[in-house]
């Protein structure tokens, strides 16, 4: 049995039964119902046209389940509307499926649930364990969603921007569970960029493709942070980190700049240096004018403070730091790092721990609790 064939079909199918006239929440049941048929009846008796056995066996699913409902009032349209038997339509609803579940009526945490859903193909089991909590959680959560897109309008689905922020969440989930949320973001992106032709959605693929090319240097063996200027780049993904060069300077040749080009753009300066001493810190600085005029964010000028601090030293980075808000995630971090390069190993030891208390996550605090204690222990010598 073929899952991934599976996976990959099943966006199709739900959109076909959507496009039918089956709200979004009982065609998804539907079509997951379709799926365990074809687990339970397809290893013995495989059919031709998997697709539209698929959409065949859906279909009538749902019929099933709208005739088990008290709501009849339109069966016997559906009825005569029900797909013949034999090959399906080479129609491929995936992207309005996307728009769908980027509903601008659902949180940004539904949307990517949802989105993981129905058009990932990933259990609920599979999603629940990616992001820690339980499976009834993660199940509740996804069904508010399916219940609000059923009472949307499918003419007035999330724009470009709405999608290419949930793709971008989940990507920056990383990995964690028996999902490579990462790897799906790729997956879905690379879908999205196959069916719909615009820069920022090339430029969110380049982006994923050039942070995922670093991935096994993040790490040590022992699952601590390696920062971006420790790491072994002769682990980097030589193959990954030309694809997206590829894809984004076709998107930049385009002349329609957006964040997501922007960043990209950052992270392909880092791949093309050699070594961390001979990053393009001033191009750089360049690159993040550019995306601080496009999206005015305190975090892109954060990220900037240090750029500026590597290209004109630490002092002119504390400069910019200073006139930003001290309660910024990471803002005390990026203030120790620019007090050590200064040489105040006092004060950049206790920025270092104060950050520490402050991390978002596990493998960061250490990370700084680690740096504080080396930054002590150099004191003491």
């Amino acid at each position: 049995m073929d899952e991934a064939l599976l996976r990959s079909l099943t966006p199709s199918v739900l959109g076909i039964l959507v496009r039918r006239g089956a709200d979004f929440a009982a065609a998804e049941d539907a079509v997951q119902d379709a799926l365990v048929e074809a687990l339970r009846v397809w290893p013995a008796d495989p059919p031709r046209d998997a697709k539209g056995w698929l959409v065949t066996v859906a279909w009538r699913k749902f019929l099933d389940a709208t005739r088990a409902d008290a709501a009849r009032r339109r069966r016997e349209d559906l009825v005569e509307e029900e797909p013949a038997p034999g090959p399906a339509s080479a129609v491929d609803d995936t992207l309005q499926l996307y728009f769908l579940c980027a509903h601008p009526s659902l949180t940004p945490s539904s949307a990517v649930a949802l989105t993981l859903r129905a058009v990932g193909g990933l259990t609920t089991r599979q999603i629940a364990q990616a992001y820690l909590v339980p499976e009834a959680t993660m199940a509740q959560r996804i069904s508010r969603a399916k219940r609000t897109v059923s009472a949307v309008q499918l003419d007035q689905p999330g724009d470009v921007a709405t999608v290419l922020r949930v793709l971008y969440l989940v990507f920056n989930e990383g990995y964690s569970g028996d999902v490579d949320l990462a790897a799906e973001a790729i997956r879905l992106t690379r879908q999205l960029a196959a069916a719909i032709d615009h820069p920022e959605v090339a430029g969110l693929l380049a982006l994923m493709l050039l942070h995922h090319a670093r991935r096994t240097a993040r790490t040590a063996p022992d699952g601590s942070l390696v920062p971006l200027a420790e790491q072994d780049r002769g682990r980097w993904d030589t193959e990954f980190i030309a694809e997206g060069v590829q894809i984004l300077q076709a998107a930049l040749a385009r002349d329609r700049l957006g964040e997501f080009q922007a960043q990209a753009a950052i992270a392909a300066l880092h791949a093309d240096a050699p070594t961390a001493e001979e990053t393009d810190w001033v191009q750089i600085v360049e690159w993040y004018d550019e995306l601080a005029g496009l999206t005015d964010s305190p975090v892109v000028r954060l990220n900037r403070a240090v750029a500026v601090g590597e290209a004109d030293g630490p002092r002119a980075g504390l400069a910019e730091l200073a006139a930003l808000d001290d309660s910024l995630p990471r803002h005390t971090a990026v203030a120790a790092y620019l007090h050590e390069r200064d040489g105040d190993l006092s004060t950049a030891a206790r920025l270092y721990a104060a950050a520490a208390q402050k991390a978002p996550n596990l493998t960061e605090r250490n990370h700084l609790t680690r740096q504080a204690a080396r930054l002590n222990a150099r004191r003491q010598r």
